[in-house]
């Protein structure tokens, strides 16, 4: 076994596995046909700032669901932070469809179980892949790439799709019922919605979910927020998820709301350097200048009011910490030359 691979001579009594746990119904049923075979199962679950099935702060709600479907097993969640962030920025094997580093996440992924698995003595990891599910990171040269470089090269079981890979250690030394493993295979998710089914599994989500990295104008935005941060923070990537975002040609940038909800979330989610602009006496959307344009910031707020604003329009200005100053704009011709003032 090549240097840094995990190395386990012999299970104990009660075999222990993580089983890395989104939520989802694959990932239930592969830790459903762990219990089955008597494995006391660990699972780790990771929550991801682009994951659209993750919205709440405290997690994802599936995954607890889940727990709770598999008889209360235990659970660690893993908040995957700014580190991540490099990895989307610099993967080694590449996108996707649009940012999505499948495989490195993966990688990453199954490290960081790996090393959960080291810490509380467990024996072998598994996985709700199916085979050809995913075309970046579940097929079969992907999924050696993954398991060589996770450093976990044979101790990594797919339940769901085992009988048409190599056997791995846990099936070869016992530990699991080869015979009793699955051979699933493509996009069809029909068998696991049958099997699930029979075994009582009810409350699962459907499989709309996934990465917004797999979106094109999402990645858009993180393209764009790599090329102007140096230092990327987990912290930002709500803002990204909302509204219109324009970057000015002096690199500046302006975000504006499309509706009042987004209007709440901006002044929620902005940093405090940032120049937060929101309508005094008309009906317009909250607009966070990042930068000093402040005249091109009101331009797009008024861009997008939908009355037309009359020669004056007043404004609240919070910046830093101070949200007392308020500033006039004047339409003084017809080409919105913009001039302000504060007000007393």
């Amino acid at each position: 076994m090549r240097s840094g691979a995990y190395n386990l001579q012999s299970a104990p009594a009660k075999t222990k596995a993580v089983g890395l746990l989104s939520g989802g119904l694959d990932s239930t049923l592969a830790a459903k046909l762990m219990l089955e075979q008597g494995i006391d199962v660990y699972a780790i679950n990771f929550t991801s700032p682009f994951c659209t099935c993750t919205p709440k702060k405290a997690g994802c709600a599936a995954v607890v669901t889940a727990v709770k479907e598999l008889g209360g097993i235990a659970l660690k969640q893993v908040a995957l932070r700014d580190k991540y962030l490099e990895v989307v920025r610099n993967p080694k094997h590449g996108y996707g469809s649009g940012m999505n580093p499948c495989l490195d996440c993966r990688i990453m992924k199954i490290k960081k179980a790996g090393e959960y698995m080291r810490r509380i003595g467990a024996s072998f990891l598994f996985t709700g892949e199916v085979l050809g599910q995913r075309p970046m990171s579940q097929y079969g040269r992907a999924m050696d790439i993954i398991d060589r470089e996770s450093g976990f090269h044979g101790h990594i079981l797919r339940p769901l799709s085992a009988a048409n890979l190599e056997p791995t250690i846990p099936e070869k030394e016992g530990w699991v019922d080869r015979s009793k493993m699955l051979g699933i295979s493509g996009r069809s998710r029909k068998t696991q919605i049958s099997l699930a089914s029979q075994k009582g599994i009810q409350d699962y989500p459907c499989p709309a979910g996934g990465c917004l990295l797999t979106d094109k104008n999402f990645a858009d935005k993180m393209r764009d927020y790599f090329n102007y941060n140096e230092h990327p923070s987990v912290r930002d990537i709500p803002l990204l998820k909302i509204g219109r975002h324009f970057r000015l040609n002096n690199g500046d940038k302006v975000i504006i709301a499309r509706n009042e909800h987004e209007c709440r979330k901006l002044n929620d989610l902005r940093r405090e350097s940032d120049h937060l602009l929101v309508p005094i006496n008309f009906s317009g959307p909250a607009v966070i200048l990042q930068g000093n344009s402040m005249p091109a910031a009101v331009e797009q707020m008024l861009h997008y009011t939908k009355k037309p604003v009359q020669e004056t329009a007043l404004i609240t200005h919070t910046h830093m910490g101070n949200n007392e100053t308020v500033f006039l704009y004047e339409s003084m011709n017809k080409s919105c030359e913009l001039s302000f003032k504060q007000c007393s």
